[in-house]
């Protein structure tokens, strides 16, 4: 069966609770997901991205729906935009380390698709309990200022509004982008009225000391002040229309189908594919050969794909015995990193399917050169410079994770079905083999279980185990960017091989601009 995640969904969607959207009203704001609908032109067209960030974390200081903070692709000015919105009411908008993961994972979406950044700012900086672990490696807090001055450098757009709290190393943030709009109201300082007293003994109130108008009139450091939110996202939205228009997009029509059929152990992906790609012919390449992974040129979008997907029927190649579907040989590992390599040659995108348990383990797969094909195959994804998408649709397991571009391997985007799961193995081959871990501990430690403690023991290792492998638990850590029902995966993964091209669509800047924007 298909999970239904939408009402949790909806719950993350409320952020920090109705007590807390109302204290944001009451403030003469809007909440970080009003302000995105008003600067969409489209709202329900919105991918969001890490909805479920941060999903049953940090309930010792009382979780952090979303990670606190709101990423996605929409169109705003008829442009397509990435968005980075601090949710205010999920602790103020403090970052904590899921935080700063999402941010910087949007940041590098946003760069590889050269997507202009529209931040709205709300936040009260690093979520201190936890500043140890946001606030000084190459992977944190930081990062997001280094990232701001290199998009800048690289010609990406960077356009943010203030629209309350800026505060500590978060006032970077603003600063560093190429625009910066700032409403009444809202405070940018790196250390607020309390904390000067505290550290200078200087008493100042929160408009003198980084009020909208002081930096407006005093400072410049502002380009835009605003009386409240929507005239400044009326603005934001006349800044970006200033923008160089976007390449034309091709509207991609989900088709109706159902999912069923492929949550079982066998089916044929060659019927998925059919209620994925486009109504064009479907070219598989070496159709006889390493037929546990199909591999084929079609198009989506209108646009040409390469398609890299496991066969989850079980084959039986010209010679040899029968093999088993979801599985990797050889010969299908072969098979692929020769396609990858083509798909490279000819410059065009490359879909990955995912349901795989992994490779084929024994004697004579090692024998065969089991690890020399996989590492083959793992090299050339790895180099793979053409654009990279990723679905997972069930088990995405060890090496084959690796294999068919999991998350390690840079894809442009990684979304996955509410069948997917994560795992180093399959859940009952974990049970056995951790429930035996723990036996032997227990027999070194001169106490042998008896039967009912070892049943009690399996049942304590599945569950745990089967909590790790629930895609929201993958999703919680930004494994995967989203999880999308199978009925969208036609209009995402078409939007997203757009996407993908948009960067080869657009002119190059003449001549290269190398430096970033200075606020003078």
């Amino acid at each position: 069966m298909i999970p239904d995640f939408r009402a949790e969904e909806e719950r993350l969607r409320q952020g920090g609770g109705p007590a807390a959207i109302a204290r944001q009203h009451e403030k003469g704001r809007l909440t970080a997901r009003e302000r995105i609908a008003r600067l969409l032109d489209d709202p329900p067209a919105w991918l969001e991205l890490g909805l479920w960030a941060a999903w049953n974390m940090y309930s010792e200081w009382g979780g952090a729906p979303a990670a606190g903070v709101i990423t996605g692709i929409g169109r705003v000015a008829q442009r397509h935009v990435m968005i980075i919105a601090n949710d205010a009411t999920v602790k103020a908008g403090a970052f904590f380390p899921m935080t700063v993961k999402k941010v910087l994972r949007a940041q590098r979406i946003a760069r590889e698709q050269r997507l202009p950044l529209l931040y709205l700012v709300d936040s009260a900086g690093v979520f201190l309990p936890l500043q140890d672990e946001v606030f000084p490696d190459e992977d944190d807090f930081g990062r997001i200022f280094r990232n701001n001055a290199v998009l800048s450098a690289e010609g990406i757009p960077q356009l943010a509004a203030i629209m309350g709290n800026c505060v500590a190393g978060g006032a970077y943030l603003p600063v560093l982008c190429d625009t910066v709009l700032m409403t009444e109201g809202s405070g940018l300082y790196l250390a607020g009225p309390a904390l000067v007293k505290a550290a200078i003994g200087q008493v100042v109130d929160s408009e003198a000391l980084g009020g909208a108008r002081m930096h407006a009139a005093i400072s410049g450091t502002i380009d835009f002040r605003e009386p409240n939110d929507p005239a400044c996202l009326d603005r934001l939205r006349r800044l970006v229309a200033a923008l160089p228009a976007d390449p034309p997009f091709v509207p991609v029509e989900d088709r109706p189908f159902d999912p069923l059929p492929f949550t079982q152990a066998e089916y044929d992906v060659r019927d998925l594919l059919r209620h994925v790609l486009d109504e064009a012919p479907f070219d598989e390449y070496k159709a006889e050969y390493g037929q546990t992974l199909v591999c084929g040129f079609g198009r989506l979008a209108g646009q040409a794909v390469g398609v890299v997907a496991n066969q989850r029927k079980r084959v039986r190649p010209a010679e040899g015995p029968l093999q088993f579907g979801g599985v990797l040989y050889v010969d299908s590992a072969d098979k692929a990193a020769r396609f990858v390599m083509d798909c490279n040659q000819m410059r065009i995108p490359i879909l990955f399917f995912q349901n795989v348990n992994g490779f084929m383990v024994g004697k004579e797969s090692e024998q065969a050169g089991i690890i020399r094909a996989g590492a083959k195959l793992v090299n050339v994804i790895a180099n793979s410079v053409v654009p990279k998408i990723t679905l997972i649709t069930g088990g995405s397991f060890g090496a084959g994770n690796y294999a068919l571009c999991g998350k390690a391997f840079d894809p442009r985007l990684i979304v996955a079905w509410p069948t997917a799961q994560y795992a180093v193995m399959g859940g009952e081959q974990a049970a056995d083999t951790l429930l035996d871990i723990q036996v032997q501990a227990l027999r070194r430690a001169g106490r042998a279980p008896d039967a009912a403690e070892l049943e009690q023991l399996r049942q304590q290792v599945q569950q745990a185990y089967a909590q790790q492998m629930d895609i929201r638990y993958a999703a919680a850590r930004l494994w995967v960017d989203a999880i999308i029902r199978p009925e969208q995966t036609r209009s995402v993964l078409g939007w997203a091989v757009q996407l993908a091209l948009r960067p080869q669509r657009l002119p190059p800047l003449e001549p290269p601009f190398r430096t970033g924007v200075l606020q003078v």
